[in-house]
């Protein structure tokens, strides 16, 4: 992936265009951000955080009715109910709680697939409370955005067993 349209921007900008992008996400809108931007950390935090965090809330709010317009589609239809079948209707609301604090550490674990989006679209497909779920993702944002920062830091020193 040719990125290099993030230096003919302005560098806060650009972190946070990189933290939109799913797969990349802060995950590397933060490295990046260090190592060729003149940024303080707090606004490459910031932006990064930002960046991350917005798709989740258009993910939450918007598939639940680009899915209901598809419903009228029989092949969708039938997908649809098909997939909230094996989502939706073993998802016990009893257990949202612990379900919002799990997708809070699912997000703030900063591995490939384990970001805003995917825990976005955990949270539509399992049909959790929206705002706590946006809460959740936020702060599991905040933690992987100190878990990435504090690694390309060197505060943290994930890969010492490899040297």
């Amino acid at each position: 992936m040719d990125i290099s349209w993030i230096y003919n921007i302005d560098p806060l900008l650009a972190t946070f265009l990189v933290a939109l992008i799913p797969v990349l996400e802060l995950r590397a809108s933060i490295p990046i951000a260090l190592a060729n931007f003149d940024l303080t950390i707090t606004q490459i935090f910031t932006a990064s955080v930002l960046g991350s965090f917005l798709p989740a809330i258009v993910i939450v709010y918007w598939l639940e009715p680009i899915s209901n317009v598809l419903r009228k589609i029989k092949f969708f239809d039938r997908f649809f109910e098909w997939l909230f079948k094996r989502t939706r209707a073993k998802f016990d609301k009893k257990y949202a709680l612990g379900s919002n604090v799990a997708l809070m550490f699912f997000v703030g674990v900063p591995l490939p697939g384990t970001g805003a989006w995917t825990g976005a679209l955990i949270a539509w497909l399992f049909n959790f409370d929206k705002k706590q779920a946006l809460v959740a993702i936020f702060l599991g944002c905040v933690i992987a955005a100190l878990i990435v920062l504090l690694a390309s830091l060197g505060v943290i020193k994930i890969f010492d067993f490899i040297l």
